[in-house]
């Protein structure tokens, strides 16, 4: 029998793109290694991307992190990359140290991931150290994610502020139009591009048409975040038909 493994993921409640994209790479995955896996999600009441509702949003974690030990996973993805950004630069080191601390409390130790630790993680792993990225969030927001990726040694050459605040409005942009805006972005001398800097804005489907077309890796947060979560179970981290980083170059 292949070893299965339990995925945790801490959501914001409006939150819909995390638990069909994680799954969808790692079900590719499946078409071509052993593992298997299953998700397994917990809620934190988030429906509009703003300071005040962020804030209070990831006071709610430590929760969800003991409701997923309840469950035993192996390993938990806390999916909002903006939350821990916004708290201040250098947060996801607290963040991924304070959840684990709740699992080993609960009786059930699991490595905790961070979207935002993961993007500067994946972007270490590509040697990227400038880059250009597409948000979808309010101009303020977007400016605090440029910032805390520069605290963390990644210049941003340019970037994109899409001014979605409603986060289900977020989960509905067309992922077809992302290349273009990428494009239209001063990426000449960036080393990668990410394409999605927000957990909840799908862009899987556009990821290797981007890399095709600028010629240079592309990655999203949910791609980085399950390069670690891959790397925390100790796992190969590839997945087909996720660009370079999940190529196999990376592991």
């Amino acid at each position: 029998m292949p070893p299965t493994y339990r995925i945790g993921q801490i959501v914001p409640s409006s939150n819909v793109t995390m638990e069909t994209e994680v799954p969808a790479l790692l079900r590719a995955r499946e078409a071509v290694a052993p593992e298997r896996f299953t998700f397994h999600s917990s809620r934190m009441r988030m429906t509009r991307v703003t300071p005040e509702q962020l804030r209070a949003m990831d006071g709610e974690s430590d929760r969800c992190a003991a409701e997923l030990a309840d469950a035993r996973v192996d390993v938990i993805g806390y999916a909002c990359l903006v939350a821990v950004m916004a708290t201040g630069p250098g947060y996801h080191r607290e963040a991924e140290q304070r959840l684990h601390r709740r699992t080993v409390e609960n009786g059930a130790p699991a490595p905790v991931v961070t979207s935002a630790g993961a993007l500067v993680a994946g972007l270490r792993t590509l040697g990227a150290r400038k880059v250009v990225l597409v948000t979808p969030y309010l101009r303020p927001l977007a400016r605090t994610v440029v910032d805390y990726l520069a605290a963390e040694g990644v210049e941003v050459l340019d970037h994109a502020a899409l001014e979605i605040a409603d986060n289900l409005d977020v989960a509905a942009h067309d992922p077809a139009r992302l290349p273009a805006i990428a494009r239209g972005l001063a990426h000449a001398e960036a080393d990668a591009v990410v394409l999605s800097a927000c957990v909840q804005m799908p862009s899987l489907s556009a990821v290797e048409e981007a890399e095709r077309q600028l010629g240079k890796p592309v990655v999203s947060a949910a791609i980085c975040t399950t390069h670690q979560l891959l790397r925390a179970l100790g796992l190969p981290a590839f997945a087909p038909g996720a660009g370079q980083l999940l190529s196999g170059a990376y592991c």
